[in-house]
């Protein structure tokens, strides 16, 4: 129901829009009052770039955050990254990333990212308490933070909007009654926007998610894609849908597509509920850092890894901006 709110298709946005002006009014004043000085925001020692997005619901921007640590530290630059980590309660924070860290105290994305870039990695409510934490254990010569476009208290360097191309703003207005969390004219404030999928504007750097071989929760062992059979899809992210369109677009249709809420974490119970004897159950990357711990032997669970694409001459042009900001 939510999406055909967001996405125009149904006109009960209407009823929800008194709490969507009251949403954009503390939104704007918050802003303002760091525009003003009344506010004011704290600077690194080191150049921090925000990778956000203006709604709410995914639209790639963690693949984003990977594909610059990766570039980043191909170019001999030591890199840190910070997150609020929703979904993920700490003992205390902030917490910096270790290989015994689970989903659960850190959330699953800042643990996919330190898992799949081995870079150093915090997270914290307040977000430049992560960064003082990897300043101080790890050095880093940059800070990516993943997600915080609104965190305005950290002051940034770079802004870099992630858009989903094909559902772009759905109705415009702001949460609840529509996705945005800002409006669509804070992209002439921001540094790069890129857009995942659908047709980029010459303004625009365009991405694709590309994804890689099936993997194997347990053992790590990678197959084609299409040799899975029997398929059961889950996603608990952002926007599911993209996920099952992008296994029916490599040639792999799921007997049964499992759509759960963003960063919501089943029990082992639950997850082999899923699936019949026989049966193949295919997850994201993000959702494998959860489940990983609940495979065994008998467990035919594998992940779908998807790498950001960004081959152009504007995704150069903002590699070699970052590489500035260092140097």
């Amino acid at each position: 129901m939510i999406e055909r709110i967001w996405s125009g298709k149904s006109r009960l946005y209407l009823l929800l829009l008194p709490f969507s002006w009251v949403y954009g009014l503390i939104s704007g004043a918050i802003r303002l009052s760091y525009r003003l000085g009344l506010c004011q925001s704290w600077r690194a020692p080191v150049p921090v770039v925000v990778v956000g997005n203006l709604t709410a619901g995914g639209n790639g921007k963690t693949p984003v955050v990977i594909w610059l640590v990766e570039q980043l530290q191909q170019r001999g630059i030591k890199v840190g990254v910070v997150s609020r980590g929703y979904g993920g309660k700490a003992a205390s924070y902030p917490l910096v990333l270790s290989a015994e860290t689970s989903p659960a105290e850190a959330g699953d994305e800042p643990v996919l990212i330190y898992q799949r870039t081995r870079a150093s990695v915090a997270v914290a409510p307040k977000r430049s308490a992560a960064v003082q934490a990897l300043l101080a254990s790890a050095s880093p010569q940059i800070i990516i933070t993943d997600d915080g476009l609104q965190h305005y208290a950290l002051a940034r360097d770079k802004e870099i909007v992630v858009i989903d191309g094909v559902r772009r703003f759905g109705n415009g207005w702001w949460l609840p009654a529509g996705p945005m969390r800002e409006r669509a004219a804070r992209l002439k404030t921001v540094d790069a926007v890129i857009v995942n999928g659908g047709t980029a504007n010459s303004h625009e750097i365009a991405m694709q998610l590309i994804p890689g071989e099936a993997i194997h929760l347990l053992n790590g062992s990678r197959i084609p894609l299409q040799q899975l059979s029997d398929v059961v899809a889950m996603a608990g992210i952002g926007h599911p849908p993209r996920f099952f369109n992008t296994l029916v677009n490599a040639g792999v249709t799921p007997v049964k597509t499992v759509a759960l809420a963003d960063h919501q974490a089943l029990s082992e119970a639950e997850i082999n509920a899923l699936i019949q004897p026989g049966q193949t159950l295919l997850m994201t990357e993000k959702d494998a850092v959860k489940y990983r711990q609940y495979a065994d032997t008998e467990s035919d669970w594998w992940y779908l890894p998807v790498d950001a694409q960004l081959d152009t001459p504007a995704a150069t042009a903002l590699l070699e901006s970052l590489v500035k900001l260092v140097k």
